[in-house]
């Protein structure tokens, strides 16, 4: 598996999106893990990460409608995303902390 992020799509404005990305237990295991998006002509930004004790951390702009969230059993952390907006279109990616192992990017695409 290594690390694999689904999960994107077309969503109108407000609607709810959830990413799943999915590690190998040697990724996964103690580490904390990343979600990044980029969005078109603009550079990749930090979405939220998650240790593995689940202390989570947000991008201010993002607090209140994103939720980071993992499944220690299952090897796999999630992005919940409510109240979207067409600036949270972008290609999303998932990430080891140690930015060492990424994801192919998840499409997102939110409709006005």
């Amino acid at each position: 598996v290594q690390l694999q992020a689904s999960g994107g799509g077309l969503v109108q404005a407000g609607g709810s999106l959830r990413l799943s990305c999915e590690a190998s237990e040697n990724i996964f295991s103690t580490n904390a893990m990343d979600w990044y998006r980029q969005a078109p002509g603009k550079q990749r930004e930090l979405v939220a990460f998650i240790t593995s004790s689940g202390f989570t951390n947000y991008a201010d702009s993002l607090k209140g409608r994103f939720t980071i969230s993992r499944d220690n059993a299952k090897n796999t952390v999630l992005l919940r995303m409510n109240s979207l907006k067409p600036e949270d279109t972008a290609v999303y990616y998932c990430a080891r902390h140690t930015l060492d192992y990424w994801t192919q990017g998840t499409l997102v695409t939110v409709s006005s």
